[in-house]
């Protein structure tokens, strides 16, 4: 099974789920989002904000595919292009982090751990780019599939939360300590193949 990681561009962005590449749920403010989907262009309007992050601040998103069909994705930014972001009970993110905005993995390739792949992708992205963590609001009451992450997605691919609330908690993710914690993994894993692989030679022809 193959498996590739990509930055989201606007190429590619038709390989979003239908419902996603029509949401802007976090890209707009509430009243001008209700305003697009009234009107019929959620859909220009994602595009020209995605645009817009690319060229101001650039790659805001992943997507991964596995076998050349797209399984999943993973939209981030600094809060300052995400509008919805302050009108949460527990904003605003801090100033040292990018927000998570969502992630989403279709139906078919759930279980797989491409969720935790994203995150860290995702991770390893803004460790070169100079930020310190990743911070985003999880839903304590998550039901469905929506535009704001399950907090227990958040806490199980490694998110602390920092700020509590009844519904809408702030979670953070430390940088150094994810790809950290990712490395020490890799690095086991590659002892365990090296052990297996000289095996054969120690033992007596």
């Amino acid at each position: 099974m193959g498996r590739r990681l990509v930055p989201l561009t606007l190429d590619n962005l038709p390989d979003l789920p239908r419902s996603c590449r029509r949401c802007v749920y976090w890209e707009l403010d509430p009243v001008t989002g209700a305003a697009a989907v009234n009107n019929g262009r959620p859909e220009l309007e994602k595009e020209s904000w995605i645009s817009a992050v690319l060229l101001e601040w650039g790659s805001c998103g992943r997507l991964v595919y596995v076998d050349d069909v797209p399984a999943g994705f993973v939209l981030y930014a600094p809060a300052a292009y995400v509008p919805r972001s302050i009108a949460f009970p527990t904003s605003p993110v801090s100033g040292d982090a990018v927000q998570l905005m969502t992630s989403r993995v279709v139906p078919g390739y759930q279980g797989q751990g491409l969720g935790r792949v994203l995150v860290q992708t995702v991770a390893k992205d803004l460790v070169r780019r100079g930020f310190k963590a990743i911070e985003a609001f999880g839903d304590a009451a998550w039901e469905a599939p929506a535009c704001v992450l399950p907090a227990d997605h958040l806490t199980a691919v490694g998110f602390k939360t920092v700020r509590p609330h009844h519904r809408y908690p702030r979670l953070r993710l430390e940088l150094r300590s994810a790809l950290s914690w990712r490395e020490d993994v890799e690095m086991a894993i590659d002892r365990l193949l090296g052990a297996v692989q000289k095996e054969p030679a120690l033992r007596p022809l």
